[in-house]
């Protein structure tokens, strides 16, 4: 990714543009947010168990692994989070974004350590809140292999007229057969394609009201 910058959403909090994709990060109507009401809320709030396994495709700007670290001492319970992302942010990128001083400044040297932490390897970030993130192209997901189920999926890949590799049946029933039964998949997107997409892979979807300045997004579930 070349010539990523930084843009100010409708909330306050940081997105970031990429001009060769003509494309933002998060939602221009409200980072923030957008990433609470659909991947906290809709996501990880919807799963009642005392200890998850969570995956994310697209850790992009650390935001969602930041909100589910803070959930954590909030609900008092414990995130194994895999994370996924093909071009990681660099160290300058990072440090300028507002997230930690709009959300919790005492946590902001967590929030570098979310980044700055090896990957392919499992790091305890806090006693509650184990990270592991992978270097890896999801638009090939044969080879992708976590050795784990998961309760929680949250996809933030970008938009399917932007990236139409990332929104695949292939990738959704690699997704499908990493979930434990009862598990939750969660996307901003709603298109009707998705949808159908996910129910193919075996997902029975829903669709929610969306975060601000978008009307739905989608949930699904492995039954």
């Amino acid at each position: 990714m070349e010539e990523i910058k930084i843009e100010i959403t409708e909330d306050g909090s940081h997105t970031l543009y990429v001009p060769t994709l003509d494309e933002h990060y998060h939602s221009t109507h409200g980072a923030l947010q957008e990433s609470l009401h659909v991947y906290i809320e809709a996501g990880l709030r919807a799963c009642e168990k005392d200890q998850i396994h969570l995956l994310e495709v697209g850790f992009g700007t650390g935001l969602n692994a930041f909100l589910s670290l803070l959930e954590t001492e909030s609900r008092g319970i414990k995130i194994i989070y895999h994370t996924v992302e093909r071009y990681p942010l660099s160290r300058e990128k990072v440090s300028v974004l507002n997230y930690p001083s709009q959300i919790a400044p005492q946590h902001s040297d967590t929030f570098t350590l979310l980044h700055s932490s090896p990957w392919e390897t499992p790091i305890e970030i806090t006693s509650q809140f184990t990270l592991v993130k992978h270097c890896f192209d999801f638009s090939q997901p044969a080879q992708f292999d976590p050795q784990t189920e998961f309760e929680v999926i949250f996809y933030d890949a970008f938009a399917p007229d932007k990236q139409p590799k990332m929104w695949t049946l292939e990738i959704f029933e690699k997704i499908f057969s990493l979930c434990s039964c009862d598990a939750i998949f969660t996307t901003y997107c709603a298109k009707g394609e998705v949808r159908r997409t996910l129910q193919t892979a075996g997902f029975v979807v829903e669709r929610l009201p969306g975060p601000p300045g978008k009307r739905e997004m989608l949930r699904g579930r492995k039954e």
